[in-house]
């Protein structure tokens, strides 16, 4: 009877073991405003990047304007596919998938095609027309600087925090009944219109709150030297006037300056030659570019 019940609480312990021994995935932080959340067509897509990713996973959190009390970071672990750019939601039950995509599908292919034997986790918030400078917040969109409390305490930096928070809590992410382990292994940030947009004196600042905004982020994620992969903003010249962004080129010059004095920081530059669907986003083979310049630019960083 004794040695019966001995066996028994070794078997249980042996059950509980394996049910912690999960899987190790590589986790990327994708963050920004309208050119990170996509604006590519998904009926455009090519049948490579048209069907959910073997062993890719997404957290893309619910993205709400300054001060609002509920739902922003709300979302849920899933398989990556189509349908994560503008206009996705999430309640934290169920995603609604949109007919627009992003960087994240090229960016996870051509990471699998490198590392095929790697498991990749996404976590993903960005939210059109957000600046980083509070003076060129735009009462629709919001605000990723941390001390901006201009709503109940409440900016774009709390709801990546929030998106954090939930992603981070799941520990089986990929629903196998085994506890998940996610590895920090880079951050993707495409910003800056919005304060390109504004003042003279914002674009001069820009490197200063670039810089600050991804040392909080790399300190969220507890890897002070995670590798930061910049998207230099580009102009459609489709305004009246000419240029879109008033002072582009100051933004332009802050993140060339970033990927220049991090050591840790690369930039991608091919945004120039993207063409687009409307005066700020690009189309879809754009979308399909951007994320494969991401990937290559952050295999070479992690392989450094």
């Amino acid at each position: 009877m004794k040695k019966s019940i001995f066996m028994l609480f070794v078997c249980i312990g042996i059950s509980l073991n394996a049910q912690k021994n999960g899987d190790d995935f590589m986790l990327f932080f994708l963050g920004g405003q309208s050119n990170m959340e996509g604006y590519g067509y998904v009926k455009e897509l090519p049948d490579s990047l048209s069907k959910k990713m073997k062993d890719v996973y997404i957290f893309q959190g619910n993205t709400v304007v300054d001060g609002t009390l509920e739902g922003g970071g709300d979302g849920l672990w899933s398989k990556l596919q189509p349908g994560h750019g503008t206009g996705f939601a999430s309640d934290g039950k169920n995603n609604n998938y949109s007919d627009r995509f992003g960087a994240e599908l090229s960016f996870a292919y051509d990471l699998k095609q490198k590392y095929p034997d790697k498991k990749i986790a996404i976590i993903k918030y960005a939210r059109g027309g957000t600046s980083i400078d509070s003076v060129a917040m735009v009462d629709w969109a919001g605000c990723w600087e941390p001390d901006v409390n201009s709503r109940k305490g409440l900016n774009q930096y709390d709801y990546f925090l929030k998106t954090l928070d939930n992603a981070m809590k799941i520990h089986d992410i990929n629903g196998d009944g085994k506890e998940d382990t996610l590895i920090p292994a880079g951050i993707l940030w495409m910003q800056g219109e919005q304060d390109a947009a504004a003042t003279e004196e914002v674009a001069l600042r820009y490197y200063d709150h670039l810089k600050r905004l991804m040392d909080l982020i790399r300190a969220s994620l507890r890897k002070d030297d995670l590798p930061v992969v910049v998207g230099k903003i580009s102009d459609s010249w489709s305004n009246e006037s000419g240029k879109v962004w008033k002072y582009g080129e100051l933004v332009q010059y802050a993140e060339e300056k970033y990927a220049a004095t991090d050591k840790n920081a690369a930039i991608v530059r091919t945004t120039r030659y993207y063409k687009y669907s409307d005066p700020w986003h690009y189309n879809t083979a754009g979308y399909i570019d951007f994320g494969k310049q991401f990937a290559k630019k952050m295999i070479a960083l992690l392989e450094k």
